[in-house]
């Protein structure tokens, strides 16, 4: 039997409910429902499936991804439902809301497919079905064309890439688009957009649009003029060119005054925005113009009711009717909350100073943190100070009042046995001397048996169970991720000023950021150092036994380590002192570890040598990144303690760039000049750079010049002697030997002197 459109919608709910809960469930959840709220559907199910689309592409909590494999997906049901001849408006709404969040998403989908041209043919026909809407139909639905409308007119502009090297997280615009794109292509898109842009603006220049819609333009138009600093000239000069008070020649009834100081209001806090992110842009002083034209027009259309009262032309009596008024006006209330339910009362009801009961049923928890925290901060900058000490007070007493009935539950048992006690009245009452009788007959006190210890032990908590390897590794990544999170927050040292403590300093005192990032790396250096490197050989034991021990396990430190290089690579040329202090506690670090080695004159293997590892790693990652007149690179390879042929390898491979030579260049030559255990490898390295590399030899040649200029020397230097002339045969002189005389080679080769050279000879 077929559910009723009640069950259904009933179903579709409880749905909703779960995903709004966990919103892992949104891909479930729209799959299918899909095939419910089609076309054929009863009008019903179509208005919720179409508030639900709307709702699900505008909700923050769902992932992008996933909002862009779901957009495609929902195409054809948004066409079906647009296409309809008996549109329902309501439905037709949140269609063209849906359609404008998933815009984006489609445009991105179709950059990274470019043969999907069903999909985008969909959304090609969803478009042109909300343009064909935005001039004949309701105002509610000509509304939501005015946001689609801005939409695509944000998409298809171009905008500014904030990181090339990570195209997803930049905005949707024109400018991820290629070039050759076969079924978007730039050279079509933008004069689309702009030519909607145009349409969007001429609502500013007819008198037949309504307040509504002008007002709707004026909202969208805000969100372009800061997405899109190219047609923010454009959208602002006509909003200046707006005039909203420009039907005042008409009668001015209530609904057009509304009409006009809304217009007003809107079109004024928009050009308010934009002189507040721009104070000195070209327009700063044409707005402040423009609002205070509209200031002095709005006051003087006003109406005489809407100005303040004239002075009273006699002097009021103090008994004046007004008077009196104001005199007798009732103060606000004191708010009254209702009392506490009788019986046993749970922390809810303690708190609950309310009687509506739709409220006190209410799960707060279904709710997510983010949208509780949005809702309850604006509350609180709102509530009166009064009402919150009323509220509060309200609270305590009722605190108060439960604290002193537990103190009467409890004490009413003890009075009722006391009132018993007193009850009792015995007829004989034993004289003096009988008491002393019977005491002189009890035995002594040492001779009673002592009472037993009743005094408890000490109580030790259990001890909790071991921690796994796993569960260690991971709990220490947790802190030292919750350490760098904490660094964002703490100031640069480098950016406040602070007294030098001089050689009698204490390493991490200061408790700012170098002290944090000293404990940091030293928790990488030296926390494990000597726990894990080490493991105990023996001569008989299996080689399958010793492959497995010997095998890499991933260590607290190298989690440790791996975080503090991405740290710093994030922002590496601020970070830079961090890296080098990093390697030099690496390279000290070794050094103890293999002086102990060595001295405990111990036959397992050395301990592991991380700085090598480690300072490659940070040079490998800053290399690719580094300008022509980037001084990261010196100071780096300056500062750390220690340097090899692989170091140097990697400097004199940046030479392949033509833009960087001189970088490479004057690289090497500072460390010839202040490293000198590697003078001879940077020379070499030099010398190597300006025999093997053409672009290179200029600046290469000219430091070289300086350490080396025997190279020079040798290069230049004639190979062979000159061959001996004929006898008869004198030399020139050096002024004759350029034209009188043959070179060498032409004369063994047979050439004929000159006159000169055979009237000499002769």
């Amino acid at each position: 039997m077929p559910l009723s459109v009640s069950d259904q919608l009933t179903q579709l709910d409880a749905a909703r409910q779960l995903v709004l809960a966990d919103s892992v469930l949104y891909p479930q959840i729209v799959q299918g429902i899909l095939p419910i709220i089609g076309a054929s559907a009863r009008i019903e199910l179509k208005r919720w499936g179409a508030d639900f689309l709307a709702e699900t592409f505008a909700s923050p909590v769902l992932a992008l991804q996933e909002k862009e494999r779901l957009s495609v997906g929902v195409l054809e049901t948004l066409r079906e439902l647009l296409e309809q001849p008996a549109q329902d408006n309501s439905v037709v709404k949140s269609v063209i809301q849906a359609a404008a969040s998933i815009y984006g998403l489609v445009f991105r989908y179709i950059i990274s497919n470019p043969h999907d041209s069903t999909t985008w043919d969909r959304m090609a026909a969803i478009k042109s079905n909300i343009f064909r809407l935005w001039d004949a139909a309701a105002g509610g639905v000509r509304i939501c064309c005015i946001k689609f409308v801005q939409r695509v007119v944000q998409v298809q502009t171009p905008a500014v890439i904030a990181d090339p090297r990570r195209p997803e997280h930049n905005e949707i615009s024109l400018a991820l688009v290629p070039r050759d794109h076969p079924l978007i292509p730039p050279s079509r898109l933008e004069p689309e957009a702009l030519g909607l842009l145009d349409r969007l603006l001429d609502v500013f220049h007819h008198d037949t649009s309504g307040a509504i819609l002008v007002n709707a333009t004026l909202n969208c138009l805000g969100t372009l003029i800061r997405t899109r600093p190219n047609a923010a000239n454009r959208i602002v000069t006509a909003i200046l060119n707006f005039n909203p008070l420009k039907q005042i020649n008409s009668p001015m009834t209530p609904k057009m005054k509304v009409q006009t100081k809304s217009m007003e209001r809107t079109a004024r806090t928009v050009l308010l925005n934009v002189l507040r992110r721009n104070e000195g842009g070209p327009f700063a002083s044409r707005i402040r113009q423009y609002i205070d034209r509209l200031a002095q027009a709005r006051f003087d259309i006003s109406d005489e009711g809407g100005r303040k009262r004239t002075l009273p032309s006699e002097p009021t009596d103090g008994l004046d009717n007004a008077k009196r008024m104001r005199l007798s006006a009732e103060l606000p209330g004191r708010p009254e909350y209702p009392p506490l339910p009788s019986g046993r009362v749970s922390h809810a009801q303690l708190f609950t100073l309310t009687g509506d009961k739709d409220l006190t049923s209410f799960d707060v928890t279904q709710l997510p943190i983010d949208l509780i925290v949005r809702i309850t901060l604006p509350l609180l900058h709102r509530i009166e100070q009064s009402a919150v000490d009323s509220a509060v007070n309200a609270v305590r007493s009722r605190y108060n009042g439960l604290k002193k009935a537990q103190a009467a539950q409890s004490q009413a048992p003890l009075q009722e046995l006391g009132d018993e006690e007193e009850d009792y009245e015995p007829d004989f009452e034993p004289t003096e001397a009988q008491v002393l009788n019977k005491t002189n007959n009890l035995p002594s006190e040492d001779a009673l048996p002592l009472p037993p210890d009743l005094a408890l032990g000490p109580f030790k908590l259990p001890q909790p169970p071991p921690l796994t390897a796993e569960e260690t590794e991971q709990i220490g990544k947790g802190t030292i991720s919750r350490v760098f999170s904490m660094m964002s927050v703490l100031d640069d040292p480098s950016t406040t000023k602070r007294q030098k403590p001089g050689l009698n300093r204490l390493a991490g005192s200061n408790y700012d950021r170098d002290a944090w990032m000293l404990v940091i790396t030293r928790l990488a250096t030296r926390a494990s150092a000597g726990l894990e490197d080490e493991e105990p050989s023996d001569e008989g034991e299996d080689s399958r036994d010793a492959v497995v021990k010997q095998a890499p396990t991933p260590s607290l430190s190298d989690g440790i380590r791996e975080i503090l290089w991405k740290f710093i690579i994030e922002d590496f040329r601020s970070r830079i002192s961090i890296a080098i202090s990093w390697l030099n506690e690496e390279w000290f670090n070794d050094r103890i570890q293999l002086q102990a080695h060595e001295s405990q004159k111990r036959r397992e293997r050395p301990p592991k040598q991380n700085y090598e590892k480690w300072m490659l790693k940070v040079l490998d990652s800053i290399l690719p990144f580094l300008d022509a007149k980037d001084k990261v690179l010196i100071r780096f390879l300056s500062e750390i303690p220690a340097l090899d042929e692989k170091v140097v390898h990697r400097v004199k491979g940046l030479a392949r760039d033509p833009e960087r030579v001189t970088l490479a260049a004057n690289a090497l030559y500072y460390l010839v000049l202040v490293r000198p255990p590697v003078r001879d490898i940077c020379a070499d390295a030099l010398e190597d750079l300006w025999r093997n590399y053409e672009d290179a030899k200029t600046a290469a040649g000219k430091l070289l010049r300086k350490i080396r200029p025997e190279v020079f020397e040798e290069e230049y230097k004639p190979t062979e002697p000159p061959t001996p002339l004929p006898p008869g045969i004198k030399s020139p002189p050096p002024s004759e030997s350029k034209e009188g005389l043959p070179s060498a080679s032409a004369q063994q080769e047979g050439v004929p002197a000159t006159p000169n050279a055979v009237a000499a000879a002769g």
